[in-house]
């Protein structure tokens, strides 16, 4: 039996940069519609989210924290850098990831930890989030008319989240067990890995992949369920064509025509954004787990 010197899987500082690299890579992506390095919109410039991963990467790898706590000490550091609601989505994904990360003892998958870590969800953590929410401002669980954000919570955060999740594709993720993370996004990612050895394009691939299958609901609750299921038709193309590509640069003008499209018409996907940064922190986190127990780096190793 393996286990941590200091009662947890990984490290703080190990968690810290998966976090890092998540958040960075995915701002370095192509991701149209979105704020990337190549183009700023919706308000806000590539710095934003650069500086707002900076502010969420030691909350969220503290371990003495429950997930609900995480997401509410980050979203407050967030408030601290920024302006404007950058991270939320990023927050409410990444924060169950990590403390699972955190727990996955005895060589357990990082899925199956999660499974065991969202189980564990409680209304403190309810009360936590919603707090987060609020502070946010963004839409989605305040318009539930059983569980509303503005209300003290009567139930556990997989429960209200199970309750948002047919109108919001975050909530879903904590009602399926990211479902669409370990069976979409980090499939593609590492298949995109092994073809390109681009981090950047795997990030592409996989918000191209997740789109294409998934009305954003970002879009869906500013301009309607129609609108959002337009978007992702429209991915298709891309996500088919890139898919194909051995040279993934070669679109990078039909990428950036589309990203200036969407931004012209004020469409942003970006829970899909979320989606995608979540997928390469569980990538991330995966591989850190796998070299754990391979080399016992961080460990203090005890035969039982």
């Amino acid at each position: 039996m393996i286990t941590a010197h200091n009662g947890y899987v990984i490290s703080p500082r190990i968690v810290a940069q998966a976090v890092r690299w998540a958040c960075v890579t995915e701002v370095r992506a192509l991701k149209p519609g979105n704020v990337s390095v190549y183009s700023d919109g919706h308000g806000m410039i590539a710095r934003d989210f650069f500086r707002s991963a900076e502010a969420i990467v030691p909350h969220l790898a503290k371990q003495d924290l429950n997930i609900g706590a995480r997401i509410l000490s980050a979203v407050q550091a967030t408030q601290d850098v920024v302006s404007c609601n950058t991270n939320l989505g990023i927050i409410l994904l990444c924060a169950p990831l990590v403390y699972a990360a955190q727990r996955a003892f005895g060589g357990i998958s990082l899925r199956r930890a999660l499974q065991f870590s969202l189980a564990g969800l409680d209304v403190t953590d309810a009360d936590n989030a919603y707090q987060a929410i609020r502070l946010a401002s963004p839409g989605g669980l305040g318009d539930s008319e059983r569980f509303d954000v503005d209300e003290k919570p009567r139930v556990s955060l997989l429960d209200a989240m199970i309750e948002a999740k047919k109108r919001d594709r975050i909530a879903s993720q904590y009602a399926n067990g990211y479902q669409d993370i370990f069976e979409i996004g980090v499939p593609q990612i590492r298949q995109a890995l092994v073809r390109w050895q681009s981090e950047e394009w795997a990030a592409v691939a996989c918000y191209l992949a997740l789109l294409s299958r998934f009305p954003d609901t970002h879009i869906a609750r500013k301009f309607g369920l129609e609108t959002a299921k337009k978007v992702s038709k429209e991915a298709i193309y891309l996500e088919t064509a890139l898919a194909r590509s051995t040279r993934p640069e070669n679109l990078l003008a039909s990428l950036l025509e589309w990203d200036g499209q969407l931004k012209e018409r004020q469409l942003n996907p970006g829970t899909t954004a979320d989606l995608t940064v979540a997928s390469l922190l569980a990538v991330r986190l995966e591989d850190n787990l796998d070299q754990q127990v391979t080399d016992g780096e961080d460990f203090n190793l005890v035969l039982q």
